[in-house]
């Protein structure tokens, strides 16, 4: 069975493990269903092969109202063969959506010899603002092909005389190495209008990660930026850090800044980019991550001299993994200026766990107030199976920030 909201606007087959082999296949979960209606379709979790996927493309060509495509981990189990032809049907029936804004395609095994399917709908289809390729196993030379995809939509949409939807980027886990962030970051400079960029665990190095400073800071809205578990330093040398702490005054709306495992220090400095962001580069920066970076205790110091007048804004502050003392009264100070102001400091892996039971917590508390309001609303000539079916509803809504 399908399962299809109440409103007939999301289908949803999601983390099922269903083998959708044959057209046939597939054609069952789909009869009935009215694609013109649909605005998201949610098949993450299952596998497509072939045949599933060209009887997929002809019911997505008539979704004219699709705004969310989700094909995370479509394809496990499919032979390197098949993943092409399957991608292609897919990404093809996508192209000419004006009302897609979100397409995710991550957890599957594409690698650099499968990304030419995405090409013509990165290319052609300049509406969505949402772009996931998270874990794809892209490479060096399959991040190239997908940057230069992205630079070519970029310089269509300006001939035409617009500005680029693109909003947000997340393309963690995919070895993308310094071979494509020259490509990734002429890619970003050419769109202009991100807001959120997440680039983890991708082994890029210093001068890759210095060409994408370069690339980000033509994007002056920036609010998001993850970067965790690439390399800002090598033998020394700083040019990395150095030019992402001349570039963090261009991103005055900057949130939330993911830095850790980055190798900020060799040997225990004040990193450039930290000491800029204690002296106030980021007024609105509320969550800095700054695990395992070789940070000591000038660092913690001056983020206490700086936290009440230029940090203001901040309520999380990770710093996990580095050499602090442990009797470090800077960082004491500092967790009980999180503490006031409603945020947390994690140095400890003690934190880290207090901080996921704490969330636990609050989310009880939230499950629990919902309840009370149903509560209170049982006099109100309800009948049991609507309370039954408004309470799943409040709860499926429940969301901590």
């Amino acid at each position: 069975m399908s399962a299809i909201s109440s409103d007939g606007k999301i289908f949803s087959v999601a983390g099922r493990g269903i083998k959708y082999n044959s057209r046939e296949d597939i054609s069952s979960i789909l009869e009935g269903v009215d694609p013109v209606l649909i605005e998201e379709v949610h098949f993450g979790g299952n596998t497509i092969g072939v045949g599933a996927s060209l009887a997929l493309s002809e019911w997505l060509q008539k979704a004219s109202n699709i705004r969310v495509a989700d094909f995370a981990d479509i394809f496990t189990g499919r032979l390197i063969s098949e993943i092409p032809q399957a991608l292609t049907a897919i990404c093809d029936a996508l192209i000419d959506k004006t009302s897609l804004i979100e397409i995710n395609l991550s957890d599957n095994a594409f690698g650099g010899r499968s990304v030419d399917p995405m090409v013509p709908f990165l290319m052609k289809n300049r509406s969505f603002q949402i772009l996931r390729l998270n874990n794809n196993g892209l490479g060096p030379a399959g991040g190239q092909v997908l940057a230069n995809a992205l630079l070519e939509s970029a310089k269509l949409t300006k001939t035409e005389g617009k500005t680029s939807n693109l909003r947000i980027f997340v393309c963690g886990r995919n070895r993308l190495e310094d071979g494509s962030a020259s490509a990734w970051a002429e890619a970003f400079a050419a769109h202009g209008g991100l807001i959120e960029v997440r680039m983890p665990q991708n082994g890029i190095r210093m001068d890759g990660i210095t060409a994408l400073a370069g690339g980000l800071i033509k994007n002056r809205g920036l609010q998001y930026i993850d970067l965790q578990d690439n390399t800002f330093t090598f033998e020394g040398r700083l040019s990395g850090v150095q030019t992402w702490a001349d570039s963090l005054r261009a991103w005055p709306d900057l949130h939330t800044l993911n830095l850790s495992d980055c190798f900020l220090s060799s040997d225990g400095e004040v990193p450039d980019l930290v000491a800029v962001i204690a002296k106030g580069s980021n007024p609105k920066l509320q969550s800095l991550q700054l695990q395992n970076n070789n940070l000591e205790g000038e660092t913690s110091q001056l983020l206490r001299e700086n936290i009440m007048e230029n940090l203001q804004a901040l309520k999380w502050l990770e710093l996990q993994w580095n050499d602090f003392e442990e009797d470090d009264e800077h960082l004491s100070a500092l967790r009980v200026t999180m503490k006031q102001r409603g945020g947390k400091l994690s140095v400890t892996d003690e934190d880290e766990e207090e901080a996921v039971e704490d969330e636990a917590e609050a989310r009880a508390e939230k499950e629990a107030e919902l309840e009370m309001d149903l509560e209170d609303k049982a006099f109100q000539g309800k009948t049991e199976k609507d309370e039954a079916d408004e309470l799943a509803n409040l709860m499926s809504k429940v969301e901590l920030q």
